[in-house]
């Protein structure tokens, strides 16, 4: 950490042209992805991450520049790291060693894990920290309840044999509560994991609401969280492919199409 210094610029030149078609792609829908959280207020500064795998069978990933903040994360900007963590390629930025230990873990495990969004909201934090966990007081929180794993705080996720237990709670589910720590979201694409992280944080936000209103609460009658359940699982796939994300991408380039640059 001694070696790190301040950026003196943030010019970036673009790799488009520079890597394959569909690496590309897979870093203008991440670099939209960061421009997106930081919209919705998701952002903490430069401390949480995101993470697409690129096509190969290097099981590379892209992870973003640890300083940037994520409205100043562009498509060129994305940092290719290999599984021992170091950049595949020369580059002027460094990565987070949290976000190594965490990303690492889940695409080694999960083939299908192709995207992976870890955030620090407030609202996130405090369902994580929470002994109920996410509670089934909503819509949105039955849509996604069923795919919630649990893992313990450890500690700042620097330790690498940390990635084992995180890898054994997630098991084969979509999302997870990191106790006292934060929220997760893994997807097949981008778009998909965006839109579960953005189910997952909307459910958090809503049910710290309704605990603070007093508890006078309305529970849902029975079987009617799993027969939500079972319908977000159809539902969020869709919506990611064809709704929601595509939609999702027409607000980035509105906000400031440099991010695909």
């Amino acid at each position: 950490m001694d070696e790190i210094s301040p950026l003196a610029s943030v010019e970036i030149p673009s790799l488009e042209g520079k890597v394959s078609e569909s690496e590309w792609k897979i870093r203008v829908d991440l670099a939209a992805a960061y421009r997106l959280v930081a919209h919705y207020g998701w952002d903490d500064l430069v401390f949480t991450h995101l993470s697409a795998r690129v096509p190969g069978p290097e099981h590379h990933f892209l992870l973003n520049p640890y300083n940037l903040m994520f409205e100043e994360v562009t498509a060129s900007s994305l940092v290719k790291v290999g599984m021992d963590g170091l950049p595949v390629e020369p580059t002027a930025f460094i990565t987070n060693p949290a976000g190594f230990t965490i990303h690492s873990a889940i695409h080694m495990a999960r083939p299908d894990a192709q995207a992976v969004i870890h955030l620090h909201t407030p609202h996130g934090q405090a369902v994580s920290a929470h002994g109920d966990g996410l509670m089934p007081l909503t819509q949105t929180a039955m849509l996604i309840r069923d795919e919630v794993a649990y893992h313990d705080y450890e500690g700042v996720a620097v330790d690498l044999d940390e990635r084992e237990r995180i890898i054994a709670d997630l098991g084969d589910k979509g999302a997870m509560l990191l106790r006292n720590h934060g929220t997760l979201a893994v997807g097949e694409t981008v778009g998909e994991a965006f839109l579960r992280i953005y189910f997952l944080e909307r459910a958090c936000q809503a049910q710290i609401l309704a605990l603070s209103a007093g508890d006078n609460l309305n529970n849902p009658p029975q079987g009617s969280p799993e027969v939500t359940a079972q319908q977000g699982k159809m539902g969020l796939k869709l919506a990611a492919g064809a709704l929601a994300w595509p939609a999702l991408l027409r607000k980035a380039y509105r906000l400031d199409p440099s991010f695909a640059t």
